[in-house]
């Protein structure tokens, strides 16, 4: 069961958690492709305006990407769903890797899908607080690190599904490398000045690609910060 977490005013959010609210939201995705019941209904569960500064709450279930704090955003839920929904096509899962934590969001939908869920986030402010959200909502199954998400995160290795949350300009070699044969990494890649969703299962041979359509993710940058 998700509960509410009070890391501000406890008020915060009503209005928000009515089964109407993000039911329409959940049928707005429907309207748009998304057809994996299991997804929708972990929509129906993450509270999203947990997920996005107070001033922007009530915008929470629209199906927009939001600002966060350091020039990061919170994707777009239809994004969101879509990707998931590509990785868990390839059928059950035990392990997932989540390349940019940022909010947390994506990695809380994952949470009611998959046993255990990894992700790596550069920027250290936004792991801290994405950190307490996942302890407040009781994710236990979320595992965080600090890290360059180009590196991935080499002793959970193999996983059985990665998902990248922002636009890569080639193919992260290093994380098709910590898949397991038959598992998908689903990224934003950048091809001739646009950015195109990509689905990659690995094969013994590489991988086979699929392309989901064009998005608009924030760069994958290296380092820390």
């Amino acid at each position: 069961m998700i509960h509410k977490r009070k890391l501000g005013e406890e008020n915060r959010g009503i209005g928000m958690t009515s089964p109407g609210t993000r039911g329409r939201l959940v049928e707005r995705l429907r309207a748009h492709g998304i057809r994996n019941d299991q997804v929708l209904k972990a929509i129906m569960q993450v509270p999203r305006h947990e997920f996005v500064d107070e001033a922007l709450s009530s915008r929470a279930y629209e199906d927009t990407a939001l600002p966060i704090s350091r020039g990061q955003t919170i994707s777009q839920p239809w994004v969101v769903a879509k990707m998931t929904e590509a990785l868990l096509e390839g059928g059950a899962m035990q392990k997932v890797l989540e390349i940019g934590t940022g909010s947390g969001y994506q990695a809380a939908v994952l949470a009611h899908l998959v046993p255990q869920v990894f992700s790596v986030e550069r920027i250290k402010e936004l792991l801290r607080i994405a950190r307490r959200r996942f302890h407040a909502l009781g994710l236990h199954n979320v595992h965080v690190r600090h890290a360059d998400g180009h590196l991935g995160w080499p002793s959970q290795a193999p996983f059985d599904g990665i998902i990248v949350t922002a636009a890569a300009t080639g193919i992260p070699m290093d994380l098709l490398e910590q898949l397991r044969e038959g598992g998908r990494l689903v990224l934003p890649l950048e091809r001739d000045r646009q950015q195109r969703l990509l689905c990659l299962e690995k094969t013994a041979e590489g991988f086979e690609e699929t392309d989901l359509g064009g998005v608009i993710f924030v760069p994958m940058l290296s380092g820390l910060e």
